[in-house]
């Protein structure tokens, strides 16, 4: 069944390729795969979910699908929500529709191969194949200098793809399979030189991806020019890659060579939060903004994952806050972005300084913005709070006082100014747009249709439901 959810999209890019109504191709394949993906919850440790077809005998290579945890299941429930969402979000610009509704199936198709797989070349061939649609969203339907963006996040993410396909290269000679499963049987067995060395490669490699600092310049800009999908998906699902393959890969494998490499990747991560975070709040355009705030939050989930990289053994906070976090802030940024689009084509701009009163023309938009700014500076009863607390809780997790504080403990006080730094810029993009005297681009700015609602209130629901009961996600990550 996973094997189908994969496919869908495939095949509703097929069917729009060869004359489908775009748009309801689309908005029809991510509804099926909704209901599938969140019905797997329900019964996700059944055979039926398998997969496998070998694909080639030495080495043994297969297509093959499966929930080897419930973090994969976590990431395929973000997935298919926020395809959803995207694909009835966005409004394509006319004769583009199949390049439009297309792609967003072809990035979706690629998250879910990417975290169903059970191989490890799938695993990464998946990624790659989403990274396509990207870069001719961005670079044929983008906004300003969006053939220069392209190229920049083609350099970029092809680089960090290629120091990423060496470490896995590297691992896979060593424990002599592909199969992730078997894969994490053999850890304890590779060398210390070598751990060194491999986790080198993954946190640049997986570190590209996930805008890691000092790799994340590509980030803010891409966001900014992609089309309203595009930018949904990958800051919101396909983002979460790299973070996911540190957590399925990286720790159990190589655990002791990220040991080495805690320190650096400790200053990595608080260039994320503070530094990254202080431009955001000079930022004068909202896609700017979320664009970087979206790199800035990527800071915390590495703080889990470096608490988990010094006691891999004896930190049980870390994994599940790295992952509800994750969760949490793919569906908030999605539901942001989703939200600014819609902005942009009632107003016409995003330049703050533009902005002025949008509250009294477009109400439900002004209320729904509102609360997914709340679910991103950390509001009690929305998932960002659940995630933010349990990653500030995994890195005291292992603190004992006698000792004094740790590098993990330091830095997470220091992360922690990360929470005043979002709510100063976030706070402030909602005075600018929907506060204040109204101004000519917002006095007769059209508010949300019924039809908008649907994926914002989507979005929102998911927000709601792990933030008032968060256990929804931690039971899953038990097992």
């Amino acid at each position: 069944m996973l094997a189908l959810l994969v496919a869908l999209p495939i095949l509703a890019f097929l069917a729009i390729l060869f004359g489908a109504p775009a748009r309801l191709t689309a908005i029809a394949a991510a509804a099926i795969n909704l209901v599938l993906g969140l019905g797997s919850m329900f019964c996700w440790r059944e055979k039926i979910w398998e997969f496998s077809l070998p694909v080639l005998e030495k080495p043994a290579i297969h297509l093959a699908f499966g929930y080897i945890d419930g973090m994969s299941l976590v990431m395929v429930a973000l997935s298919v929500i926020v395809t959803l969402a995207a694909v009835m979000s966005g409004k394509a610009p006319a004769g583009s529709e199949k390049l439009y509704y297309g792609s967003s199936l072809l990035i979706s198709a690629g998250a879910l191969g990417a975290f169903a797989s059970t191989d490890l070349f799938f695993f990464y061939a998946f990624h790659e194949l989403a990274l396509i649609p990207t870069f001719l969203m961005i670079g044929i339907l983008g906004r300003g200098d969006r053939r220069g963006i392209a190229w920049k996040i083609t350099i970029y993410l092809g680089l960090g793809s290629l120091v990423l396909l060496a470490g896995l290269v590297w691992l896979a000679s060593l424990t002599g399979t592909f199969d992730l499963r078997e894969m994490q049987n053999a850890a304890g067995t590779i060398g210390p030189a070598a751990q060194k060395g491999i986790a080198a490669l993954l946190i640049v490699g997986f570190g590209t991806l996930v805008s890691l600092f000092p790799f994340h310049s590509w980030a803010a800009p891409a966001y900014a020019s992609a089309p309203a999908p595009t930018a949904m998906l990958h800051a919101g699902v396909l983002k979460k890659f790299g973070l996911y393959g540190m957590l399925r890969i990286a720790i159990p494998l190589v655990p002791e060579g990220l040991q080495a490499w805690l320190t650096p990747l400790l200053v990595l991560l608080l260039g994320n939060i503070l530094w990254v975070g202080l431009v955001t709040i000079s930022q004068k355009r909202l896609d700017t903004l979320l664009g970087n705030s979206s790199v800035m939050h990527m800071g915390y989930i590495f703080l889990a994952i470096a608490a988990l990289i010094a006691a891999p053994d004896s930190n049980t906070l870390a994994l599940p806050a790295a992952v509800v976090l994750m969760f949490a802030h793919g569906v908030s940024i999605a539901l942001l972005f989703g939200l600014a689009d819609r902005i942009e084509r009632s107003t016409g701009s995003l330049d703050l300084a533009d902005m002025g009163g949008l509250a009294k023309s477009a109400p439900g938009m002004a209320f729904l913005f509102g609360i997914a700014a709340m679910a991103s500076i950390g509001l009690p009863g929305l998932a960002n709070f659940s995630g933010e607390v349990l990653v500030f809780l995994s890195a005291f997790e292992n603190y004992v006082p006698a000792n004094g504080l740790g590098p993990v403990q330091i830095a997470c006080i220091l992360a922690i100014w990360g929470v005043v730094i979002s709510a100063v810029y976030m706070l402030r993009a909602y005075r600018n747009i929907f506060q204040g005297p109204t101004v000519k681009s917002t006095e007769n700015a059209a508010d949300l249709t019924l039809a908008d609602h649907i994926p914002a209130v989507l979005l929102i629901t998911a927000l709601l439901a792990v933030g008032c009961y968060p256990n929804l996600l931690l039971n899953l990550l038990k097992h």
